[in-house]
């Protein structure tokens, strides 16, 4: 079987099979490093010996006898824990139930601060690198690696262990777990990094088990129906999101034939029916956005003045760099490009830095000096832009817009 098949069977059974592992066992940073050697172990021999039926129980055999292994040779130190490990036995048949929003739920710990606990499941379930992981909380990875390696620490010096959580922190966890979710969609949406502009594989997921996290959800959350609407909006345009030869095409350039329009009828929907009864929030507030722009005829015929109001009141529930960014491209569409402008140099001047370091914030200011009809320096903004973003496609086409203003300047 090809490499790839392999890779894509290894992605989809990784998370349920660590949470069975530590479901059993209780130490996640043992049960974390089990799992990488059968996922070592499987990357050398899938490839060429077959997939096995059922790849979850075949991780789960390998890693648990790995686990087993360390913790016998360890017995001075942990005498209890390998006992414990030697009345187990060993497991014939793992059930099919998908325990990945499971352990979604167990990292989301509660010895954790919320900062820890998204390190820590997007690496340890999302499958994120650090790089990746730093960059989508626009933090630096020095940063994120120490969170991820304390947050272990803590869970290993806390009375807690990992278990399900009681009623009363569910809804704490679940916020969590929808942050996540939503992490692991942007990095799917728009890779930070590589020759692609997307990963299919982490957009597929997350909205796999944001339905399955509302299928779940017995109140049916706001925030949770929010955030799969936000999704299956955003994703409704991937197909026009890159030309036959893989580059970019600008939201404003796309063939908004090519959006999936069952995708879009199902998102609006869902928008539609949470507004109606659920006490407004953060991923409701983005998928409107969304939806507001997928029934737009074009970038011209979008009422940007309803979304320029959603952004204000996503700014005061939910404040934040993007958000800040995606309110200062709205007032331009309203005001001009020289009140977007101004609002860049007064939100770049009050915030801690992330605004003023990311490539987006570069490309926006590439865009309004473009509309402002000063070329010159929007070809310059452009070029840092291109600069500042690992993402191969998106480097290419902003390198390429400022390489036309330059030479139309």
């Amino acid at each position: 079987m090809p490499d790839a098949d392999a890779v894509r069977a290894l992605r989809a059974a990784a998370p349920s099979a660590l949470a069975v592992l530590v479901r059993r066992y209780g130490d996640f940073a043992a049960c974390e490093d089990a799992m990488q050697e059968a996922l070592i172990a499987a990357a050398e021999q899938w490839p060429t010996g077959g997939v096995p039926d059922s790849p979850r129980a075949w991780l789960v055999r390998v890693a648990s006898r790995r686990y087993i292994d360390e913790v016998r040779s360890d017995v001075a130190r942990r005498r209890r824990e390998a006992r414990a490990v030697e009345l187990e036995p060993e497991p014939a048949h793992v059930t099919a139930v998908d325990d990945t929003l499971a352990l979604f739920l167990l990292c989301c710990h509660p010895a954790l601060d919320r900062p820890a606990q998204l390190a820590l499941t997007l690496r340890a379930v999302g499958g994120l690198t650090t790089a990746e992981i730093s960059r989508a909380l626009l933090l630096p990875q020095p940063t994120v690696a120490q969170r991820i390696s304390r947050a272990k620490a803590r869970i290993r010096a806390s009375d807690e262990g990992f278990r399900m959580p009681r009623p009363p922190e569910l809804e704490a966890r679940l916020a969590a777990l929808r942050q996540v979710l939503y992490l692991i969609f942007t990095e799917g949406h728009t890779a930070s990094s590589g020759d692609d502009l997307a990963r299919l594989d982490l957009s597929a997921e997350a909205i796999r088990l944001a339905r399955q996290l509302r299928e779940a959800d017995a109140d049916a959350s706001g925030e949770t129906t929010g955030l799969l609407g936000l999704m299956l909006l955003t994703d409704a345009r991937r197909a026009a999101r890159t030309d036959a030869a893989g580059a970019l095409v600008p939201l404003d350039e796309q063939e908004r034939s090519r959006w999936d329009r069952a995708m879009i009828d199902e998102g609006v929907a869902l928008v539609t029916e949470v507004l109606d009864r659920a006490p407004i929030g953060p991923y409701q507030l983005q998928a409107a956005i969304a939806a507001v722009h997928d029934e737009a005829p074009s970038t011209a015929g979008t009422d940007w003045i309803e979304i320029l109001g959603l952004y204000e009141l996503l700014g005061r529930l939910s404040p934040g760099p993007m958000v800040s960014l995606g309110r200062i491209v709205a007032l331009a569409m309203v005001e001009g490009p020289q009140a977007g402008l101004a609002a860049l140099e007064a939100s770049e001047s009050s915030t801690d830095g992330a605004l003023a370091e990311h490539h987006r914030t570069w490309a926006v200011r590439g865009h309004l000096l473009e509309l402002s009809g000063a070329t010159d320096a929007a070809s310059l903004a452009f070029t840092e832009a291109a600069r500042r973003t690992l993402n191969g496609p998106e480097q290419r086409y902003l390198a390429a817009k400022s390489e036309r203003l330059r030479w139309s300047g």
